[in-house]
């Protein structure tokens, strides 16, 4: 009966589609408002710092709704990302890989995100932005700067080169963040 009822619910999951939390974090200047509203309106806006959040509802995919926090990352504010925590099922951490002097910045806010309990084996998504400005750190040397080999076993994650302001990686990394996702919710579901 109980693989019945299992095998029934997977089923409507798929027939619903997928709906996840997705938080979006990163120091300030990253670009996680132009990605945010790349991905909702498909345009380029005119940003400024976001104090507090933004929430949007994007559909990077066929039968995919992610309600999107796109908190701001002053260095003030960053001390307020915690109370976001609960209840996420993904994390798109975004990155100016431009600004390599921030790394070390960047790898810490990271690296303290994800030993948060609350955020304990959530899939994330490193958005390595502006990849078209002169300087700009590849991805996988992005994803070296933020140690991200050490984390692997605790958390699912993945790097994608972007450039917000085009839209150039952006559905790309979505799809790797929604199949992580996916994996995330079957096995914390039950």
């Amino acid at each position: 009966m109980g693989i019945l009822l299992s095998t029934l619910q997977q089923a409507l999951m798929n027939f619903s589609g997928t709906k996840a939390r997705i938080l979006m974090l990163g120091l300030d200047a990253a670009g996680k408002t132009t990605v945010l509203y790349k991905l909702k309106l498909n345009e380029t806006v005119c940003t400024i710092p976001t104090i507090g959040f933004n929430v949007e509802t994007v559909e990077p995919i066929r039968n995919v709704s992610f309600t999107v926090w796109d908190v701001g990352g002053q260095q003030k504010i960053r001390a307020l990302w915690k109370h976001y925590f609960l209840n996420t099922d993904g994390l798109v951490f975004v990155v100016d890989s431009a600004d390599w002097e921030r790394f070390p910045d960047a790898r810490g806010e990271l690296e303290a995100i994800l030993e948060h309990d609350e955020m304990r084996g959530v899939p994330f998504l490193v958005m390595a932005n502006k990849q078209d400005l002169p300087g700009a750190r590849r991805p996988m040397d992005v994803a070296e700067e933020l140690g991200l080999a050490k984390m692997r076993g605790k958390h699912q994650w993945h790097v994608q080169g972007c450039c917000a302001a085009s839209g150039e990686g952006l559905v790309e990394g979505l799809e790797t963040l929604t199949g992580l996702v996916k994996q995330f919710q079957k096995t914390t579901r039950f």
